[in-house]
């Protein structure tokens, strides 16, 4: 990373939601001018960041991942005017814009698609990937992230268009220098409205192999296979530093790709410095693999392995949140009987690795997984597929429902608890997904007036990585505990060096009396509520903070 863009070490990024914010109207959708009205709170918080997810025009069918106008505001969230009176305000109190950035595929209503679709003497018309029939079928076995075939028949055309999510996003064809052109005008439109940083979704699927062969992965229950051959591509990181040359760089922005990376290699491709891509990336795993694969063991190992390849050249993105995932608490941690401390120690956790922390709204105060009753009150066009494709495998519809429960992006979707109401203050009306019944117990308005609450943990790391260099800049080495489960690790300058453990179990671990030696004061501990850290045992999913 240039010394020019070195500020970007010292961001704390908040990830909104708009739709589940906050609702300014009583409409039960979040809205930009809801956002302003609670930015004191991100303010208190001590965030410096924010990233909003998508605000442009869109018909909803990905909530707003399916854009219809990129330089238009989506009715329910408000007006450009409101955009702007946010953006003003962030300034004024020092937080950056961040914007989600959809230019894998469009809506199908966008007027290019609309354009593109009409004929094949269209001037737009290779805006998208069209191609003929195959014996009178699709041109292939791919199948879509979001069921069914990647592919969807246009009479006017006589033609099959691509979409790797749902049939109403179909994707941008890169391979168009006009489309690319069009793009990059796009982006540099924004910059100029102020916006100080892109999250890119989607990025590693631009490039596309120009026969379309048919994936030798197995096939999905209902007979489609996934691309076997759309990621790693050389052409998309081509494209990736056409945007780099053309916006990235010229305006000194922060940039976030959300990639596909199968090894710790293609994730640096997106980020060393001298690739000229991203400044950092989020690797997108599917919330089932996350579930079925994750451990501590694996974490450390991932942690390591990254920071090695990367620490000489290259930054990260540090989250165990988002609005794809599961709730982390839940995922993670303990949401029963150790649901606060757990919820303080994954921040602790997260907050003393090296990287920008990203905070998902509603971490801060610990909101955890939720089960709807049926599969017909989740929103999320991925959790109904899944469930289809466990019945078609031969689950129950009891078993489908549940496991979708557990894996649904819906859980990081429920509207924001900001108090104990039965809406919890989300919304004077009736909100778009129900909000989970525990807003009782869980809610920012308790939390702010608490003084050992997980939001009140969250403001102190926050005011600690901006005080402490060691934390924002530091080295970090991994100390041996002989315990999968327990965390020991340094994070140091010339200046400073803290020494933190984390104990990743429901069980005790003791620390070796060896990596004690030098302690000194205790800046922060999981277990505050109680006293703080006794030691030598550490009690399940403690973590402390000490300064040698």
């Amino acid at each position: 990373m240039t010394e020019q863009k070195s500020w970007i070490k010292d961001l704390v990024v908040y990830q909104i939601y708009p739709r589940s914010f906050y609702d300014s109207n009583g409409d039960g959708i979040g809205d930009l001018p809801g956002i302003l009205q609670k930015l004191d709170y991100l303010e208190e918080l001590g965030i410096n960041a924010l990233w909003l997810s998508p605000v442009y025009r869109s018909p909803n069918d990905d909530n707003g991942y399916d854009i219809s106008g990129y330089q238009e505001i989506m009715e329910e969230f408000g007006t450009m005017e409101d955009w702007d009176r946010l953006r003003d305000a962030c300034r004024q109190k020092g937080i950056r814009v961040i914007m989600d950035l959809v230019v894998n595929h469009s809506s199908d209503e966008h007027p290019w698609f609309i354009e593109s679709r009409s004929s094949r003497e269209n001037p737009k018309s290779d805006y998208y990937i069209w191609r003929d029939p195959v014996d009178g079928h699709e041109p292939n076995n791919w199948a879509s992230a979001f069921g069914g075939s990647a592919w969807e028949y246009v009479p006017e055309r006589g033609q099959y268009y691509f979409h790797y999510f749902s049939k109403k996003q179909p994707d941008l064809n890169w391979a168009c220098q006009e489309l690319r052109d069009e793009v990059i005008g796009m982006m540099n439109w924004w910059v100029d409205k102020g916006v100080e940083g892109f999250r890119v979704d989607a990025i590693s699927y631009l490039d596309k192999p120009l026969d379309f062969p048919d994936s030798a992965l197995p096939p999905r229950p209902d007979g489609y296979s996934f691309p076997d051959c759309l990621i790693c591509r050389p052409g998309t990181h081509a494209y990736i530093r056409e945007m780099n040359r053309r916006v990235f760089a010229p305006r000194n922005i922060l940039t976030v790709g959300e990639v596909a990376a199968p090894t710790v290699e293609e994730l640096g491709n997106y980020v060393k410095t001298d690739r000229e891509e991203f400044d950092m990336a989020i690797p997108f795993v599917l919330p089932k693999t996350e579930i079925d694969t994750w451990s501590p063991k694996r974490l450390k190992k991932d942690i390591e392995e990254t920071y090695q390849a990367m620490k000489e050249d290259g930054w990260w993105a540090r989250f165990f949140s988002n609005h794809d995932k599961p709730r982390q608490v839940s995922l993670y941690g303990d949401d029963g009987e150790y649901w606060e401390v757990s919820a303080k120690f994954l921040a602790m956790f997260l907050h003393s690795l090296p990287g920008t922390p990203y905070v998902y709204q509603g971490e801060e105060i610990g909101m955890t997984n939720v089960k709807l009753p049926s599969i017909e009150d989740y929103d999320d066009p991925s959790t109904r597929d899944q469930y289809q494709q466990y019945l078609l495998s031969g689950m129950t519809p009891e078993a489908a429902l549940a496991q979708a429960q557990l894996e649904s992006r819906d859980n990081a979707r429920t509207p924001m608890q900001w108090d104990n109401s039965e809406t919890g203050g989300f919304t004077s009306g009736t909100p778009w997904l129900k909000t989970n019944p525990n807003t009782r117990e869980i809610n920012v308005e308790t939390q702010r007036r608490d003084s050992h609450s997980v939001y009140q943990c969250y403001r102190k790391l926050i005011a600690l990585r901006k005080e402490s260099p060691a934390l924002s800049r530091g080295d970090l080495v991994f100390l041996e505990t002989g315990q999968e489960d327990l965390f020991a690790l340094t994070r140091s300058t010339a200046e400073e060096t803290l020494l933190v453990f984390h104990n990743f179990s429901r069980q005790e671990h003791e620390i070796p009396a060896a990596l004690l030696d030098g302690a000194g004061e205790v800046l922060l501990s999981s277990y505050d509520r109680e006293g703080g850290y006794r030691g030598p045992v550490l009690r399940p999913y403690e973590s402390v903070i000490f300064r040698k």
